[in-house]
């Protein structure tokens, strides 16, 4: 589906979440800099010896990362640790800037897989934190970024690290097992406490609400920066939960969208329209990075 994207943001009824990628840090970089594939590569020559790109045919970035781990040998320094020095020379442009300073104008929350701060370096946003549910660094899922102190996770702006933050170290999740263990964090909220979301759909009981899940299942999605290809086992497994909560809760679907510039693969294509994203075609990386946010 072709569609201007800055009218789908606007369009009326529409309550947008951004759920951005590292293709906000890939646009306009020079020489492939600010790539996680290199950072990993790199770990491994750190760590191990050398290797080549090619080595990552038939395997994973997710895989790879679990083969380092388990090929290092111990070290006081964790390999989240150095990935994350790894990003410390990252810096934000215009186009963060401007991203970031349309969700705060329009009270819009933003959800971004990347580790890195440079979305709220961006702005110069501080750390704070919603305190109903205990803190820990392995999942500081009530973690935000934001000009001042929030209440509501979807009505609200702030920046949300759906797969860890640099600030803690801990809750970087580069590997498979990792995204496992938040399926496995996630799942009681959905499922198995007093208050989970799949039991009456009260949306303003459920623990979630005090994360950044909260936004997944209350707003409408806006998906770019990111492949969601198989290796994003942690975030298409919540796009699959989303898409069932619908099912059994009609009233309070949803719309989603996958904004992108290149044919999509069959099977990805297959997988976005059963979960109810619409891929969304864009003529190029400027009428997503750049154009919706002037």
């Amino acid at each position: 589906m072709d569609m201007d994207f800055k009218a789908l943001l606007r369009k009326p009824g529409v309550k947008p979440a951004l759920i951005i990628g590292n293709g906000v840090n890939l646009y306009n970089a020079a020489d492939g800099a600010n790539n996680w594939l290199q950072l990993l590569l790199q770990l491994w020559r750190n760590r191990i010896g050398d290797v080549k790109q090619e080595a990552m045919e038939g395997i994973s970035l997710t895989e790879f990362y679990d083969v380092l781990d388990l090929k290092v040998a111990s070290s006081n320094k964790s390999l989240q640790a150095e990935f994350c020095e790894g990003m410390a020379h990252w810096q934000a442009k215009d186009h963060h800037r401007n991203i970031v300073r349309w969700a705060m104008d329009n009270q819009c929350p933003i959800l971004t897989t990347n580790f890195e701060n440079t979305l709220s370096d961006a702005l110069g946003l501080k750390l704070h934190r919603l305190k109903a549910l205990r803190f820990t660094d392995f999942y500081p899922w009530s973690n935000y970024y934001a000009d001042k102190p929030i209440s509501d996770t979807s009505n609200e702006f702030a920046i949300w690290h759906i797969n860890g933050m640099q600030h803690y170290k801990r809750s970087i999740r580069l590997g498979l097992s990792h995204y496992m263990g938040s399926v496995e964090r996630a799942r009681p909220m959905l499922h198995k406490s007093g208050n989970r979301l799949f039991y009456k759909a009260e949306l303003s009981k459920w623990p979630g609400r005090h994360t950044w899940l909260n936004a997944i299942f209350q707003n409408d999605l806006f998906i770019f920066g990111l492949s969601l290809e198989v290796t994003e086992v942690f975030l298409r497994w919540l796009l699959i939960e989303r898409a069932k909560f619908f099912k059994k809760f009609p009233e309070n679907k949803r719309e989603a969208f996958y904004l992108h510039d290149k044919p999509l693969a069959p099977g990805q294509q297959l997988f976005l329209e059963s979960v109810g994203i619409k891929p969304t075609k864009v003529q190029s990386y400027f009428d997503i990075y750049v154009a919706p946010w002037e």
